[in-house]
């Protein structure tokens, strides 16, 4: 045997497609006993029951449970497991594309919405949660950065449209979306305050817009006042 043939990687379909199963299996798992349990009454070995595979193989797949909540995360806010980032998908090509910063302001309320929808539940167990020491700190930390990264590619694209309010600051506005899309206020406005998320996709996109753009018509500075001073007479 060559030894480039000895050395080749193997590679089969069906193993892949095995593997993908068993993947998406695991996760589906895992969100469900997240949202039913919380972080800390989630086990492994009740996700891998649930998945109907054995301890060992979520383990191999996922590592530690921190690990299995954050790729559970990561696939109820893009939609699917695919490794392309969620601001290297299509809808934010199309995004780019707007010209209309209202326009723009939709199409990403749609997005945050049903993302939200997805993943609020999960995001809370993470946030709500008490268990997990560094590692699940460190998840903490990460998934607010990431709110973060989205929040400031936001205003900066309306930024490109000459469309932020005057005076208004770079930090400021990132600041407003990265408080205005947090998982907690969608499940406050959905759970608790009965919304649909049809209500909480136009609710975000007018407060954004209010929040963040200059106004279509601004108002008229207004007028310097001078005080009344009394007539002078002429001199004779």
């Amino acid at each position: 045997m060559a030894p480039e043939a000895a050395t080749r990687p193997y590679h089969s379909p069906v193993r892949a497609e095995r593997a993908a199963r068993t993947r998406a299996a695991i996760l589906t798992a895992a969100r469900t006993r997240f949202l039913a349990d919380g972080y800390a009454g989630t086990t492994m070995g009740a996700v891998a029951r649930a998945a109907g595979v054995s301890l060992p193989t979520v383990e191999l797949a996922f590592g530690t449970k921190a690990a299995l909540l954050k790729a559970t995360i990561d696939v109820a806010i893009a939609g699917d497991d695919e490794p392309v980032a969620v601001l290297d998908r299509p809808w934010a090509d199309e995004a780019r594309a707007a010209t209309d910063p209202l326009a723009l302001l939709g199409l990403v309320a749609a997005v945050v919405a049903a993302a939200q929808a997805r993943s609020a539940g999960l995001m809370l167990a993470l946030f709500e949660g008490t268990a997990g020491g560094d590692e699940l700190d460190g998840l903490r930390h990460q998934v607010a950065a990431q709110r973060e990264v989205t929040a400031a590619w936001l205003v900066d694209r309306l930024a490109e449209r000459s469309a932020l309010r005057p005076r208004l600051r770079r930090v400021e506005a990132v600041d407003t979306v990265w408080a205005l899309i947090d998982p907690a206020l969608f499940d406050r406005l959905t759970r608790h305050r009965g919304w649909t998320v049809a209500r909480y996709e136009r609710w975000i996109a007018d407060t954004l817009a209010a929040a963040l753009l200059a106004p279509a018509h601004p108002a008229p500075l207004p007028r310097a006042t001078v005080p009344n001073r009394p007539d002078r007479k002429k001199a004779r």
